[in-house]
């Protein structure tokens, strides 16, 4: 790498065209000035051709010199960023289990959109993998079922989300017996969410283990789409439901007291959001508040 005071003489230099200028500038002799030119020549090749009034840059002087400004506007921009005043360019993280992805990640993109510098960048994982995702600063925001202990995460609540029995549109579900006549559409957290459901719905039934499975899914997105063509129902979070895009083709059976996923939103304690993901926790708060009212 080059030496940072040799770029910083040689741009003063090129600036005010002059070594005894560029010296007093710098406060340093000529000699030092003209040394460190020297270390960039013997490194780069021959930078300036010396005229009597004035000093001509090379070709490789002129890529020296447009390297030297990209070098000044990284440094700004780093300290834009670690200043959190940059408004204009960032990165937005998010790593969250599946279903709530699927209504957050929409919101994210219409924030991108009315800030074009923004990256956003986001995650479907379950709770271990986004805490490890977090605390190894691979993301900064994640989204957890369980609020952790951990004193290096801050965590707050974001939203809550209860759990849905979902059929084929036109299907009635009255007693398990319907159930077991339809059969099940499995995911990897389905027999968890079914049992906690469906306790509450049918009091004393059997398990759904004991409701044949008519197929499964690990794709969040993916897991309504053999239900829609009627090969069964299942159990999900409600954001996974509404984000489906074939909303008449399915329905959804009331279960009397809803069971509750309450999410809480995490990142590192031990420094503040940057500026572009406070905005987008605020955005994304709003957007849900208003997503609920509508549910």
């Amino acid at each position: 790498m080059l030496n940072p005071q040799w770029l910083r003489t040689f741009g003063t230099l090129v600036e005010l065209g002059n070594f005894t200028r560029a010296a007093e500038r710098l406060q340093l002799t000529q000699a030092a000035v003209s040394q460190h030119v020297r270390h960039l020549e013997d490194e780069l090749g021959l930078l300036v051709i010396r005229r009597p009034r004035r000093l001509e840059l090379t070709p490789a002087g002129n890529a020296l010199l447009d390297y030297c400004h990209e070098m000044e506007l990284a440094d700004r921009r780093l300290r834009l960023r670690l200043s959190g005043t940059d408004d204009e360019s960032g990165e937005v993280s998010v790593i969250s289990p599946g279903s709530i992805g699927l209504a957050l990640f929409p919101m994210l993109l219409g924030l991108q959109q009315t800030h074009p510098g923004w990256i956003v960048r986001h995650r479907f994982a379950p709770d271990p993998e986004v805490l490890g995702a977090v605390l190894q600063n691979q993301y900064e925001l994640g989204l957890v079922t369980l609020k952790p202990d951990d004193p290096r995460l801050s965590a707050s609540h974001f939203t809550e989300e209860p759990l849905e029995l979902v059929v084929p549109a036109g299907q009635d579900v009255h007693d398990w017996r319907d159930l077991e006549r339809l059969g099940f559409i499995d995911h990897p957290d389905g027999q968890a969410m079914a049992n906690r459901l469906l306790s509450r719905r049918f009091p004393g039934n059997p398990g759904i283990r004991t409701v044949p499975r008519k197929g499964f899914s690990n794709q969040v997105g993916l897991i309504l789409e053999p239900v829609a063509r009627g090969f069964g129902f299942t159990v999900i979070p409600r954001y996974a439901r509404t984000a489906f895009a074939q909303q008449d083709a399915i329905a959804v059976v009331e279960c009397g007291a809803a069971v509750v996923d309450t999410l809480w939103l995490i990142h590192r304690s031990e420094w503040p959001l940057s500026r572009c993901a406070a905005r987008a926790v605020e955005h994304l708060r709003e957007q849900l508040a208003v997503t609920s009212v509508g549910l």
